[in-house]
């Protein structure tokens, strides 16, 4: 068994944002990776198989939903949490995500308690 304490990886464009997860969930005891675009995310997760995702919708290079499609294509992710983190909350979007592969759906801005909750539904409290 590892000590290391479990992994998530943050994939968001936005520095600030990025950052801000990072803090609150270092907080909470999880070793962050960070992404920025899409290609990025599903290259560092086939690589690194984080605990958990969390995945914006809108980014560079390739979005939430292609990256997320990408890293549910590599056999070793197929059963990795992927929560999209995303401002976009119609039907069309989660539908969009489901089919992609996410696992939960949460909206921006974060209700950083939901969030919590989310997480530990799939890693147990470091």
């Amino acid at each position: 068994m590892s000590n290391q304490p479990p992994s998530i990886l943050v994939v968001e464009d936005f520095e600030d944002s990025r950052s801000a997860l990072r803090r609150l969930l270092e907080i909470e005891g999880f070793l962050i990776l960070e992404a920025i675009d899409g290609r990025q995310a599903s290259e560092t997760a086939i690589r690194e198989l984080p605990d958990l995702i969390l995945m914006d919708l809108s980014l560079p290079t390739v979005n939430g939903f292609q990256a997320t499609r990408e890293i549910r294509a590599a056999e070793k992710c197929r059963a990795l949490p992927i929560i999209i983190v995303s401002a976009h909350d119609t039907n069309e979007m989660r539908d969009e995500a489901r089919a992609a592969g996410c696992t939960d759906y949460i909206t921006k801005p974060i209700d950083f308690d939901q969030l919590r909750g989310l997480i530990r539904k799939y890693i147990p409290a470091p």
